[in-house]
């Protein structure tokens, strides 16, 4: 089966290594909240024990998640699904019930954003596009793991891609990062 996007991008293989990019709707700066973070992290963690994700790299910036993901079920769509599914509704409940300074703000562009759809949703985070790439070579795979760990060093949030805490950038450079990951080399 495959999972058709807006831009043409299709995941074709269920269990092919591929890069995906998440993108909150708007490109708001939800991720620049701590909470918010680590909520995606948790979700990460999450399906990696109970969904047998495999998760080789992942940055998380201001309004945007990249990551270098595998389902070990042949289902990358369904975890996708899942995944954003979740975290929308983490996240919104989180906005309501945590102090939140921008949370009329918030509130008002997801709500706006799910008025734009023909889903039942009230309010909408996640844009519809991955942007799925299959990972079919070693060298495409390495390209896309520098971009992954660079971004935080091109959006001048850090001079070393390590130094940037919301990354596997610390993994592959030998130190512990903030979740585990599974390593693509």
């Amino acid at each position: 089966m495959s999972y058709e996007f807006s831009e043409g991008y299709k995941i074709r293989d269920q269990a092919a290594l591929h890069f995906l990019t998440f993108t909150i709707e708007g490109w708001i700066d939800i991720f620049t909240r701590k909470q918010y973070r680590d909520l995606i992290l948790d979700s990460f963690n999450y399906c990696r024990r109970n969904k047998q994700l495999r998760i080789g790299a992942y940055v998380i910036m201001s309004n945007h998640i990249h990551v270098i993901w595998q389902a070990g079920k042949d289902n990358l769509s369904d975890i996708i699904r899942d995944f954003k599914t979740f975290t929308s509704k983490a996240i919104t409940s989180a906005i309501k019930n945590e102090a939140e300074s921008r949370r009329d703000w918030f509130l008002h562009m997801f709500r706006y954003y799910a008025g734009n759809t023909n889903a039942n949703d009230t309010f909408k985070v996640w844009t519809n596009n991955n942007h799925p790439e299959e990972i079919y070579s070693q060298e495409f795979m390495l390209t896309k793991l520098f971009y992954i760990h660079n971004n935080p060093v091109r959006a001048g949030l850090v001079a070393e891609p390590a130094h940037y805490l919301y990354s596997s950038a610390k993994d592959y450079a030998g130190s512990k990062g903030l979740i585990e990951i599974d390593f693509l080399y």
